[in-house]
């Protein structure tokens, strides 16, 4: 069963400081927010994508003016951005848990189910939400839904099974998409290729989930369930937190 609280952050006049909202605005604001939670000494988990890129820089701008903490990169592009800004970096493997995860969603849904991966770095995301003491999600308003799909599902593959992969989804009904980049497949950190597929309509996410992971060839999904213990919500002009508790 999941509960939770919602609450307006006002720690600044966020209204005055951006008069015309828009959806980069938002994620500025989301940004901005969860850096709040990060405290000295703490291992904090870094995300990947337009929204996480806001909060890194937030992060460096603190750890220039004094905050103690290091950072655990979720993607090799996050791992050069965050050097660039002087933040500390270490492997997960030199870690027990990280104190902290923060990143984007790409859907999240009322239930805070999520979708990512659009950025490409879905498996290190997981693995890094999954070793984290606490999660907090940044999202513009835009990423907000009642339900999953309108933004396809993520699936990262083995490049040599790829194709069996594409037949069984295709069986299923998803409509895979082997995703590309100039005009060449999309390569993930791990040198796998990304398929996207249309979820749309599916009300079972958890048994969905483990049907996708069952065949052979497919690493991981993009579906994030039961992750969530902030979400933080740019709007226009303030943000919205919402703690979520999980009995």
């Amino acid at each position: 069963m999941i509960s939770y609280e919602c609450s307006q952050f006002n720690t600044f006049n966020a209204k005055e400081r951006y008069p015309m909202p828009n959806t980069e605005k938002e994620k500025q604001l989301a940004a901005e927010a969860s850096v709040k939670f990060v405290k000295d000494g703490m291992v904090v988990g870094l995300g990947t994508g337009s929204t996480a890129e806001f909060m890194i820089r937030q992060l460096g701008e603190k750890v220039a003016n004094g905050l103690s903490m290091t950072g655990v990169p979720s993607s090799e592009r996050t791992a050069n951005l965050a050097q660039e800004l002087g933040i500390p970096l270490t492997p997960l493997d030199k870690v027990d848990k990280l104190d902290l995860y923060i990143d984007g969603a790409d859907e999240i849904d009322a239930q805070f189910n999520m979708i990512k991966g659009g950025g490409g770095a879905l498996l290190r995301e997981k693995i890094l939400a999954y070793n984290s003491k606490f999660n907090v999600i940044i999202v513009d308003s835009s990423k907000k839904v009642e339900s999953l799909g309108k933004f396809r599902l993520p699936l990262e593959v083995i490049p040599l099974a790829h194709k069996k992969v594409v037949d069984q989804l295709i069986q299923l009904g998803l409509n895979p998409i082997l995703r590309k980049l100039d005009n060449s497949e999309y390569r993930t950190d791990e040198n796998n290729f990304i398929l996207d597929i249309n979820i749309s309509g599916q009300k079972n996410l958890k048994d969905l989930n483990t049907r996708l992971l069952e065949i052979p060839g497919v690493v991981e999904t993009g579906l994030f369930l039961d992750y969530v213990n902030v979400l933080i919500l740019g709007r226009a002009g303030d943000v919205e937190v919402t703690h979520v508790n999980r009995n």
